[in-house]
């Protein structure tokens, strides 16, 4: 399972976009909430605006990560769990959703968001998520 900072990795050079792109070559299953579509279009979105990369460019990113087989999941039915788990932990619904997912499919979260994942591995939702070098 992957959240955004680690799809658009697949894309751009980053730092840890190596170890993000071995998760497309592996025997991973991906599965991401329907959330996972809306951030990236929204970073490609900011990436336009500034200056970063052009409209087609995001475009082309856009149709590139629509092609990825990557099993969507509906976010409605993982709100409350979101949300217990944000209230909880201290983070937004929108990176809760990734765990509340993580949880309900019983699979580990990869991610690329250091704040993040450091705010989640030292506590009760530890094995529920993993760094994106870790685990790749």
């Amino acid at each position: 399972m992957v959240d955004a900072s680690v799809a658009l990795k697949w894309f751009f050079p980053e730092v840890h976009s190596d170890a993000a792109a071995r998760l497309l070559d592996g025997p991973h299953d991906l599965v991401a909430p329907d959330l996972l579509g809306p951030e990236v279009g929204n970073v490609l979105w900011k990436r336009v605006r500034r200056g970063e990369i052009t409209s087609a460019e995001a475009q082309q990113v856009w149709r590139a990560f629509a092609a990825i087989p990557i099993e969507i999941r509906p976010s409605r039915p993982l709100i409350d769990a979101a949300m217990e788990i944000g209230i909880r932990e201290k983070r937004s619904v929108h990176d809760s959703l990734y765990l509340a997912l993580a949880l309900a499919e019983t699979c580990r979260l990869v991610t690329a968001d250091r704040k993040f994942y450091l705010a989640i591995a030292g506590g009760p939702l530890a094995d529920s998520i993993v760094w994106v070098e870790d685990d790749t």
